[in-house]
C-alpha cells in the first residue's frame, strides 16, 4: 500500500482551515478535498446535529416508504445528459443528512432540499427545512438499454455506496472504510458528510464523485470515478488521516448478507434451497496462489486473516446464477452482483480479513471482507490508497484452469464421528480432461484432525465437472478444522485452493 508524506503545507493553515470549499471552488480538485480532511483531521471531533425534524423521525417503515423520488425533478434531465441524479428523502431510520453539490466546471453550486422533489402519497408534504440536506442519492444512467434510465450507483448511509453492472438488482455493499469491525469495544462507522457531484459532458461514459470523510477516528478525502458497463468499475481514491489509530483499519470493505447455502444445508424453515447475496470470498495473493473460501452462517462470530503481500485482488462474488438454486421471485438472488477489488500500486503487506456474524435470516447483512494494512503511519500522517471496484455478474477473476463450483457436507452413515465433504471443480479445461486423466486431489487437514480413508476423485459427466470426496474426523474436543484442497496434473497446479474452517 503507498502511505505518503504530509502535504507539504504549514501544520497552522491546516488547522485553522475553516472556510467552505465554496469560496474557493475555482480551486476544487481532489487535493483541495485532501487538504481539508487534514485540517478536519487536526482538530478534535465534533459530531454534526441532525438536522432533520423530530415528526419525520417518527415515521414508520410503511409510511416512510410511500414518500418517492419524482423522476420529472432528476438533476440534469431537462439537459438531457448521460447521467441523473435523484435524492433519497430523510426521515425514519435516517436521522442524518449529507450536503450534496453540483460541480459545474469551476463552480460549486449546492442542491437544496425541496419538497416539490418528492411525492408523498396519502400524507401532508412537509413544510422545507432550511439547509435540510438529503439521506443520500443515486445516479442514473443508460444502463441497460438506450432510451431508458435505469439506478447505476447509490450512495446512502455512512459511508455505505453500491453499484450495479448490466442486467443485475443490488445486493452486496461497499464501504469507504471499515474500523474496528468485530473488535471487543465496538465498530466505528465514518461518515460522508458531503460530496460533490462533476456536471457529465454530454458525451461523457461516466461520472466523478467527490466525497468528505468524517469520524471520531479519522477524516479523509475520496474521489470516484464510475464507469458503467456490463462491468461497471469504480476507480476509487482516498487519503485519511487518523486523529487516532484504530485497532483494525480496514480498506475497501464490502458488505453482504448469507443466511443459508448449499454447504450449510437447506433450512427448514424456509422453502429456498439457498438465500445469500454472495456465496465465497475469492483473494488472488501477491505470489500468485488463488484461494476461495466458501460463506457460512455460523453459530458465533468468526474472523479469519489470509496474510498477503502486495495482493493482487478479492472480492465477494455470487458464482451460483442457476435461479433453482434460490427459486426466489421477490429476491432475484440469482443476478445479484459480484464485486472485486483491484488494488493499484503496491498495497504492502497486511491481510485480506472474513467477518462471518451469525443471523437468523436475510434481513440483516453478516458478511465483511476488506483488507488490513500491517502497519499504520503515526496519526496526522496521510494514508493514501487506490484501487478500482468491479461489479459484475460473471467475474472472470479466477484462475484459467479451473475454480470451485460447489461445496457440500453430510455425515457418514454408522460413523458419527466422520464428515464427509464433496467439492465440485468446474472449468472448460476440465471439462475437456476425459476420464482417466492424471488429475489428483491434494487435500490438507488443519491441526488436531485427521482424514480418514483415501480421497476418491472422479468426473461428473452430468455437470462437466470433477468432483473430489474425503471424509475427516474432528480434533478433539471438536475444535475448528482449517481444510484445504486443489487439484493438479503432475506438478501443474490446475485450480484455485479451496479453503474451508470446519466448525464439527
Amino acid at each position: 500500500m503507498s502511505i505518503t508524506r504530509s502535504l507539504s503545507l504549514f501544520a497552522a493553515l491546516a488547522i485553522c482551515l475553516a472556510p467552505t470549499l465554496r469560496a474557493a471552488a475555482e480551486a476544487f480538485d481532489f487535493e483541495v478535498l485532501q487538504f481539508r480532511a487534514k485540517g478536519l483531521a487536526a482538530q478534535p471531533y465534533k459530531e454534526r446535529p441532525s438536522r432533520v425534524p423530530e415528526s419525520m423521525l417518527k415515521y414508520s417503515y410503511d409510511q416512510y416508504r410511500k414518500i418517492q423520488f419524482d423522476g420529472a425533478h432528476s438533476w440534469w434531465r431537462n439537459e438531457k445528459l448521460p447521467f441523473e441524479l435523484q435524492f433519497f428523502h430523510p426521515g425514519w431510520l435516517n436521522k442524518k443528512t449529507v450536503q450534496i453539490n453540483e460541480l459545474d466546471g469551476k463552480e460549486i453550486k449546492p442542491i437544496e432540499f425541496s419538497k416539490q422533489m418528492f411525492t408523498y402519497g396519502d400524507k401532508k408534504p412537509w413544510l422545507n427545512p432550511s439547509g435540510m440536506g438529503f439521506a443520500g442519492f443515486r445516479i442514473l444512467n443508460e444502463l441497460n438499454q438506450p432510451g431508458k434510465m435505469d439506478e447505476l450507483v447509490a450512495f446512502q448511509g455512512a459511508s455505505y455506496f453500491r453499484a450495479l453492472g448490466r442486467e443485475l438488482r443490488y445486493g452486496l455493499s461497499a464501504r469507504g472504510l471499515a474500523l474496528n469491525t468485530a473488535e471487543a469495544g465496538g465498530e466505528e462507522f465514518p461518515t460522508f458528510e458531503e460530496f460533490w457531484v462533476e456536471q457529465p459532458a454530454p458525451t461523457a461514459t461516466a461520472i466523478t464523485v467527490y466525497a468528505l470523510m468524517d469520524s471520531p477516528s479519522v477524516a479523509g478525502a475520496y474521489k470516484f470515478i464510475i464507469t458503467p458497463g456490463v462491468e461497471t468499475v469504480i476507480r476509487v481514491r482516498a487519503a485519511v488521516y487518523c486523529r487516532k489509530n484504530p485497532k483494525v483499519f480496514g480498506i475497501a470493505p464490502l458488505t453482504s448478507m448469507y443466511a443459508h447455502g448449499e454447504n450449510t444445508g437447506w433450512s427448514r424453515t424456509d422453502f429456498r434451497p439457498e438465500v445469500h447475496d454472495s456465496d465465497g470470498l475469492l483473494v488472488q495473493t501477491g505470489a500468485g496462489e488463488w484461494i476461495w473460501r466458501p460463506l457460512t452462517n455460523p453459530k458465533a462470530v468468526r474472523v479469519v486473516s489470509f496474510m498477503d503481500q502486495a495482493p493482487r485482488g478479492f472480492g465477494l462474488l455470487q458464482r451460483d446464477r442457476q435461479f433453482e438454486h434460490y427459486d426466489d421471485l421477490e429476491a432475484h438472488y440469482h443476478q445479484r452482483p459480484s464485486a472485486w477489488v483491484e488494488p493499484l500500486g503496491n498495497w504492502g503487506a497486511g491481510s485480506i480479513r472474513l467477518v462471518e456474524l451469525p443471523t437468523p435470516d436475510e434481513t440483516e447483512d453478516n458478511i465483511v471482507a476488506f483488507w488490513v494494512p500491517a502497519q499504520l503511519p503515526p496519526p496526522g500522517e496521510p494514508i493514501a490508497f487506490e484501487y478500482n471496484l468491479h461489479w459484475m455478474a460473471d467475474s472472470g477473476h479466477r484462475p484459467p484452469a479451473g475454480y470451485v463450483y460447489s461445496t457440500r457436507f453430510a455425515d457418514v452413515m454408522s460413523r458419527p464421528e466422520l464428515k464427509r465433504i464433496v467439492i465440485e471443480f468446474a472449468g472448460s479445461y476440465l471439462s475437456a480432461e476425459a476420464d482417466g486423466s492424471d488429475i489428483e486431489a491434494v487435500v490438507s487437514v488443519g491441526a488436531g484432525a485427521r482424514q480418514d480413508g483415501g480421497v476418491v476423485v472422479q468426473k461428473n459427466h452430468a455437470a462437466g465437472t470433477w468432483r473430489v470426496v474425503f471424509e475427516v474426523q474432528a480434533a478433539p474436543g471438536g475444535a475448528p478444522v482449517e481444510l484445504r484442497c486443489f487439484l493438479r496434473k503432475g506438478q501443474h497446479v490446475l485450480t484455485e485452493t479451496w479453503s474451508y474452517l470446519w466448525n464439527p
